[in-house]
């Protein structure tokens, strides 16, 4: 197995998880620093990514960064709150409110602050209220040009932070200004700058109707633009932060081997809602699910799929995955 592949989870997905019929969730929520702890237990989980005011402030940052210490866990990455707050309801970086985008752009700045403190080198956007519900309703050129500035005024400010854009087609608003992975791209370029990036999320990429692979590849032929990663699987229709490869099998075995093949050196982080299910062992699930992906990834399965891709052949392809995951059929001579 690579020993460079680093795992992460984000700290919530350990809590108490809440969807739109149950506002309280269904679980009893843990002290942060209990979900900390339990995080620690997840064999090869060494990282943790902190949601600003959920997880981590100004004020709690210096302990915060202790409690990780002292569970040997590193802060990977941290994600500015411009999405549950009342005041996004109509947008952030894109608001067509100034005071709004003014706040935005100080929230991310403070996230970044804090991100300095705990040593965390990357700050994962996900702009959720950045965009529309209605024709008539938004003016695509100006808002997607405050959004750009916006990333831009306070990425500028941070060079040695990577700043990772996390798209997603809806939810919660209809349509999402950061939709695909290649319009994300396209403003990440826009920034002019570096240390502005692409994060996939590979839930939010199914339900785009995204090949996560291909889009693995523009991200990393553009200069390797793929700055982070968040696993899960779905059904595609929805963002359902399900357990790692629980749907998407065979997506999973070619996503890694073109993550290896493009060179990326970014964390495996896990986002998962378990809404219901144990938050520890789902994401246990997940991470186990793909270390043993790692382990498949060996040598001689990775030159057996090179061979595949070049001569493109999906009945080949078929028997491949078959004899390489399956038993053989009883009475066949394979």
């Amino acid at each position: 197995m690579s020993t460079s592949i680093r795992y992460s989870v984000i700290l919530g997905n350990l809590g108490n998880t809440n969807d739109r019929f149950l506002s309280t969730g269904y679980k009893v929520q843990p002290p942060k620093e209990e979900m900390i702890m339990a995080a620690a237990t997840i064999e090869g989980v060494s990282g943790i990514e902190l949601v600003g005011s959920w997880d981590i402030t100004p004020e709690n940052s210096s302990r915060m960064k202790e409690i990780l210490a002292q569970n040997g866990l590193t802060c990977v990455s941290i994600i500015p709150d411009l999405f549950s707050q009342k005041r996004w309801a109509n947008g952030s970086f894109a608001a067509k409110d100034s005071s709004v985008r003014k706040q935005a752009i100080e929230a991310a700045v403070e996230a970044a602050q804090i991100a300095l403190e705990m040593g965390c080198p990357l700050l994962n956007i996900w702009p959720g209220q950045d965009g529309y519900d209605y024709s008539l309703q938004s003016d695509f050129r100006q808002e997607r040009r405050w959004f750009t500035d916006g990333v831009k005024e306070v990425a500028s400010q941070f060079p040695m932070i990577k700043f990772a854009l996390e798209y997603k087609p809806k939810e919660p608003r209809t349509h999402s200004f950061l939709a695909r992975a290649a319009d994300t791209l396209l403003v990440a370029e826009d920034t002019g700058l570096d240390n502005v990036g692409v994060c996939i999320d590979v839930g939010h990429a199914l339900y785009a109707y995204e090949n996560v692979s291909e889009s693995i590849v523009i991200l990393q032929e553009r200069g390797n633009k793929l700055f982070h990663m968040h696993f899960n699987d779905n059904y595609r229709y929805w963002d359902d932060d399900m357990i790692v490869g629980s749907v998407h099998l065979v997506e999973y075995i070619e996503m890694l081997y073109w993550l290896r093949e493009t060179g990326y050196t970014g964390w495996y982080s896990m986002d998962q809602y378990p809404y219901r299910e144990d938050g520890a062992g789902a994401i246990n699930a997940s991470v186990q699910f793909l270390r043993s992906l790692e382990q498949f990834m060996c040598e001689e399965t990775i030159v057996q799929i090179r061979g595949l891709i070049r001569r493109g052949d999906p009945i080949e392809a078929s028997h491949w995955l078959r004899e390489k995951i399956l038993p053989s059929p009883m009475g066949t001579s394979d």
